[in-house]
């Protein structure tokens, strides 16, 4: 029953979408609002029916439904149910149900948000979304039916992989998605935008916080991912410039560039054929990471390894390519910018600049990630592209980008006079000199560390700075006080300070990478009762622990930990032990501080004792301080106030109507 519930929505669904994109662009055409009306009421039915057909399989996961290939592959008996619910999306065939479930759910909320507004672009915004929706049920329902059902049903399924029995990958792979799927929104309001001639900031202004909500979901969902590999993998990092890293990592920095390049386009009508390539670029990039971790070419923990499935998709992304350049070359002459640049120090260019060093490290990160597969493709020869590659090309152009975060929030549109110059910069620049000779005489001599922390507090100075002038003229005009008008201040100012506290989020993620410079590591086998030192740290084995867990066995390494004599805690680095699985996985004991991290990994262990791996990682909570920030920051720019609610409920044609 469950099944024929979950497959019979999918075939109505396809057609649906099929026929959403089909009235819509026909009602267009013939200008007939009723059939624009009915592919809208198709796409919301598109939406029902998906989430009919997730609700059947999840439904079958937490009953057991063990008749289903897909409830046997990735669930069991034993499993939590937390995780029993997450492989909804930990499977190839779940995982395109829940991206095609999210594309429908985010499409019906377009359609009701634009039920009296933007009437001219809606056809072609359904068509574009009914037809990426209807291309993913129907490569689900020829090539990863989730539905398909066993001859046999067994006793007992395998379960989910013991890795992704955690909850930073209960929380990845969804958060990911949403972020993939959410920049299909902007991407067809540009589609509709060049199909219709209406190339101005409309499009932009109607999809600003659907862009900033797709690129924090995707940022969120790498936060998740490092998290995971930070305290599962035992490796000691959180990010390997893995592939499917990547594919994740290059969205979210053209998502980036476009966030920061639209600001140019609203202000002086610059910019519009760089913007419709970003936004294209980007819808482009989610769809190659989905790619990746299903066409087969890649092996990783990350991908799914469905390689028929693959072509189907490359072939997708070339005909989004395609069809969006193409639309972009028949508009070029109408996409020509306003006005121009005047002046090389101006906050344009300091834009311009930024977007540059963006989709260089963009660019680099793409080059690095698919030239081991031309490689083998053409000469058949295995070639790995590691951390060194991606430092030498990032860290340059991440400094730079650093700098112009400083810059420009500061230096003036259009030209920039030496008194602003000064009047912007003299300070900033005298912390960050003043700055940087002290870390110098404090004994950091690192290069690109010094540099690195120099511009930290160059740009945090700028920031202050903003924030203490915004405050003391607030002050002056109301009679606040200093909290309550700095409060105000940024309440009133959503986007501009909002920004301000992204921007501080992101310097506090940069400081924890300086940390990782100085990373320090030992490796020693204890037998009970013996000691490690690194760093301040003692590190004494006491004895191993048996812990007994539901679904895995736990051995656990008991290890006692102390400062100069002071005793400061026990971590349990631990191997479980799955059934099913030959190898066992690693569980990192880390004890945590503003200043360091004390990371401990159980290597191997006999009737010995154990072979203990210590880490300290310099300024790693700042990492998952900043996300925090940043979230902060999203939240404060993302929340309306009643002129942007006004804005948002009617297009400017509707507004000259009231008037």
């Amino acid at each position: 029953m469950i099944r024929a519930i979950g497959e019979f929505s999918l075939f109505f669904a396809l057609a649906l979408a099929a026929y959403a994109s089909i009235a819509s662009w026909v009602g267009w055409r013939i200008q007939r609002g009723e059939w624009i009306r009915s592919g809208e009421s198709a796409l919301l039915a598109v939406c029902g029916l998906l989430t009919l057909s997730t609700a059947a399989l999840t439904y079958a996961l937490v009953t057991h439904d063990f008749s289903l290939a897909y409830v046997v592959h990735y669930s069991n008996r034993t499993q939590p149910m937390a995780y029993t619910v997450s492989a909804l999306y930990g499977g190839n065939d779940g995982s395109l149900l829940f991206w095609a479930w999210m594309l429908a759910a985010f499409a019906s909320v377009v359609v009701i948000q634009n039920r009296h507004r933007h009437r001219d672009l809606m056809p072609h915004v359904v068509g574009v979304m009914g037809a990426i929706a209807f291309f993913f049920v129907g490569v689900m329902l020829l090539l990863a039916n989730p539905f398909t059902r066993l001859p046999v049903a067994p006793p007992d399924g395998r379960g989910l992989n013991p890795l992704l029995q955690n909850p930073g990958m209960f929380f990845h792979p969804p958060t990911t998605y949403i972020g993939y799927v959410g920049f299909t929104v902007p991407f067809a309001f540009a589609i509709a935008a060049l199909i219709t001639g209406r190339l101005g900031t409309t499009w932009i202004l109607s999809t600003r916080r659907w862009t900033i909500f797709a690129w924090f979901f995707l940022g969120l969902g790498n936060m998740f991912g490092a998290w995971w590999a930070y305290n599962i993998l035992g490796w000691g990092g959180y990010w390997a410039w893995d592939p499917v890293e990547n594919a994740s990592f290059m969205p979210w920095l053209t998502g980036t560039a476009y966030l920061h390049s639209v600001m140019i386009q609203e202000k002086k009508g610059m910019l519009k054929v760089w913007n419709m390539s970003l936004i294209i670029v980007t819808f482009a990039l989610s769809i190659f990471g989905t790619f990746l971790t299903r066409s087969g070419i890649l092996s990783s923990v990350h991908t799914f390894s469905q390689g028929s499935l693959g072509y189907f998709f490359l072939g997708f992304l070339a005909l989004i390519l395609v069809v969006s350049f193409g639309l972009l070359l028949h508009r070029l002459p109408a996409l020509q910018s306003q006005n121009e640049l005047d002046s090389f120090l101006s906050r344009e260019s300091s834009f311009l600049f930024n977007n540059l060093m963006l989709v260089g490290i963009a660019f680099a990160t793409l080059w690095g990630t698919v030239f081991p597969l031309i490689a083998e493709a053409v000469r058949g020869v295995k070639v790995t592209v590691g951390p060194p590659f991606y430092n030498q090309v990032t860290i340059p152009l991440g400094l730079a980008l650093l700098l112009l975060t400083g810059v420009c929030p500061l230096i003036a549109w259009r030209r920039a006079s030496w008194r602003n110059l000064q009047r912007n910069f003299l300070l900033p620049a005298a912390i960050g000199l003043l700055g940087g000779a002290g870390l110098y005489l404090w004994g950091i001599r690192d290069p690109v560390a010094w540099v690195t922390l120099l511009l930290l507090m160059f740009v945090a100075a700028t920031i202050g700075m903003e924030f203490a002038r915004g405050t003391g003229a607030r002050q002056q005009m109301t009679g606040e006080g200093r909290l309550r008008a700095l409060v105000m201040l940024t309440w009133r100012n959503k986007r501009r300070y909002g920004g301000y506290i992204i921007h501080l989020g992101a310097l506090f993620m940069i400081l924890a990478m300086v940390g990782g410079i100085f990373k320090q590591e030992a490796e020693t086998f204890l037998k009970r009762g013996e000691s490690m030192r690194i760093g301040q740290y003692q590190v004494h084995f006491r004895d191993f622990r048996e812990i007994p867990r539901r679904d895995s066995a736990v051995l656990a390494a008991e290890v006692h930990v102390s400062n100069a004599g002071k005793p400061l805690g026990t971590l349990l680095p631990q191997k479980r032990f799955h059934p099913g699985s030959e190898q066992p996985h690693s569980m990192v004991g880390v004890m945590s501080s503003p200043r360091e991290d004390l990371y401990l990994i159980l290597v191997n262990y006999s009737k010995e004792g154990a072979a203990i791996k210590a880490l300290i990682n310099p300024l790693m909570m700042w990492m998952w301080i900043g996300s925090y920030v940043m979230a902060a920051g999203v939240i404060i720019v993302m929340w309306p106030d009643r002129r942007q609610r006004f804005a948002a409920r009617y297009s400017v044609e509707d507004r000259h109507a009231l008037a």
